[in-house]
């Protein structure tokens, strides 16, 4: 198997393994991020460039280096081959460059957009981005359009990653949107302003890492750090049924599927689970689900509150014991 050193870290993976995916297996700060790639999802990956390595040494057999960044999502490992990410100032340089770029037509909606709290360029603009924009022109506007019964589209805010096409081409029954235009007018849309309501639709809001694609049952109803992720599931005959239902006291504001530690969907649920299935009584509440530290939805400290409640409501049950033997 091919060995390959990741910013000091070797590991050896199986042959066609691209970089990025050896920086996940070995974890932690090294592993570059990623906008567009989705491992469940084929032929993605290559389109924002937010995942940019410096290959320093190509493989034992021919060790020159290649002589500019190069995606780790489209690049395979080599024997021998060493990369360089958070260890090279110039290669840091250059993602910021990447990220002013997907920055130049994006609104600054944070405050009042659903996706905050949980949106991946935010993330990336906060460790990569710069102080103020230096573009100057006019910036692409679109208006909101709903594309469905359940689906908002808002097309000002997103970065043409293509993960929602391949969701609706790999997971749905049949695609009725895509990317139209070129260039600086590209645009994701609807064919002839058609409704997307194939079933597993809704996993295209899961896997938009901006607030682009959005939840209508759920916008505007609270921000993400007040509500309660917890793990649940139910009987269902198209889904495993598996998801996370972020609570606001017993009321399921939404519902979606579980995400893994690289921000992934682990499992794709039907649109039935997550847009008619609003009320706690659908649900079997395993109990938190746990949301990464840096994360601003983990700051409610909702998972020890519910822990504390549990150790108080034990003593509680103690102490009445103990009394009742005395």
């Amino acid at each position: 198997m091919p060995k390959v050193t990741i910013d000091g870290q070797s590991i050896e993976v199986p042959e066609g393994t691209s970089i990025l995916q050896a920086a996940r297996l070995i974890g932690g700060d090294i592993v570059p991020p990623a906008m567009c790639y989705y491992s469940k999802l084929k032929t993605s990956g290559g389109y924002c460039r937010t995942c940019i390595v410096k290959v320093t040494k190509g493989s034992e057999k021919d060790p020159r280096p290649m002589p500019k960044p190069v995606a780790s999502c489209r690049t395979n490992v080599m024997d021998g081959m060493e990369v360089q990410n958070i260890t090279a100032p110039d290669l840091v340089e250059a993602r910021k460059g990447v990220v002013e770029f997907l920055l130049i037509n994006h609104p600054l909606d944070c405050p009042i957009c659903d996706q905050a709290g949980e949106c991946d360029l935010q993330n990336l603009s906060y460790s990569h981005g710069i102080e103020k924009s230096r573009y100057e022109f006019k910036r692409r506007e679109f208006e909101k359009i709903d594309i469905g019964e359940n689906i908002k589209l808002h097309m000002t805010r997103c970065i043409l990653c293509y993960r929602c096409v391949k969701v609706a081409e790999q997971v749905c029954e049949s695609r009725d949107h895509g990317v139209i235009g070129r260039g600086d007018v590209a645009e994701i849309s609807t064919y002839i302003q058609k409704a997307v309501d194939k079933d597993f639709s809704g996993n295209m809001i899961d896997v938009c890492p901006v607030g682009a694609l959005t939840d209508r049952t759920f916008r505007f109803k609270s921000r993400v750090w007040f509500t309660k992720p917890m793990n649940a599931h139910r009987k269902c005959t198209k889904c495993s049924g598996k998801t996370v239902v972020w609570l606001s006291g017993d009321d399921v504001l939404r519902v979606t599927a579980r995400k893994d530690k690289f921000g992934e969907v682990e499992e794709w649920i039907c649109n039935e689970c997550r847009f008619e299935r609003k009320e706690t009584k659908d649900w079997n509440i395993e109990g938190p689900r746990h949301i990464d530290r840096q994360s601003v939805i983990a700051q409610n400290h909702y998972e020890v509150n519910k822990q504390l409640k549990i150790d108080v409501s034990n003593q509680k049950l103690l102490g009445e014991k103990a009394h009742n033997k005395q």
